[in-house]
């Protein structure tokens, strides 16, 4: 993430509904950037960390072996929803110990999310997409 340039504002887990017959809730670790959310299946992100850790506390010698090691590795499964190709977030609603959330992209697929209601993810992911837009909207008139 760091090497594209992209800061993280916002890390944490929502659950993502699935778009399967059965709609089930599924954990997502979130990264909220200036670009987009980024959604990594925790299990992923699990052993991506356990693999960096052990070359991370040993001597210098076995440092050049982990670049090797982590492109033998199948990559991450990451999903990208970008700014650019998001249109809305609505359709919150508290129920119980959950707030609800819809993203609408811009083709019409929407993407449905829930999380803690002390957590605000639906106002952060929409303040930096009007944030994006307007970057996006002030560079448009510049060029």
């Amino acid at each position: 993430l760091e090497n594209s340039g992209c800061k993280a504002l916002k890390e944490g887990v929502l659950e993502k509904r699935s778009d399967g017959l059965l709609q089930l809730w599924k954990k997502k670790c979130c990264i909220l950037t200036e670009e987009g959310l980024l959604l990594i299946p925790p299990k992923q992100l699990q052993q991506q960390q356990q693999q960096q850790q052990p070359g991370q506390g040993t001597a210098e010698p076995s440092q050049p072996s982990g670049p090797t090691v982590a492109s033998l590795e199948p990559p991450v499964k990451l999903k990208e929803l970008h700014f650019s190709n998001m249109k809305t977030v609505d359709c919150v609603e508290r129920k119980g110990k959950y707030m609800y959330f819809t993203v609408v992209m811009t083709e019409g697929k929407e993407i449905d999310f829930r999380c803690p209601q002390d957590q605000g993810w639906n106002a952060e992911i929409t303040l930096q997409m009007v944030q994006y837009k307007n970057r996006q909207a002030i560079l448009a008139v510049k060029s």
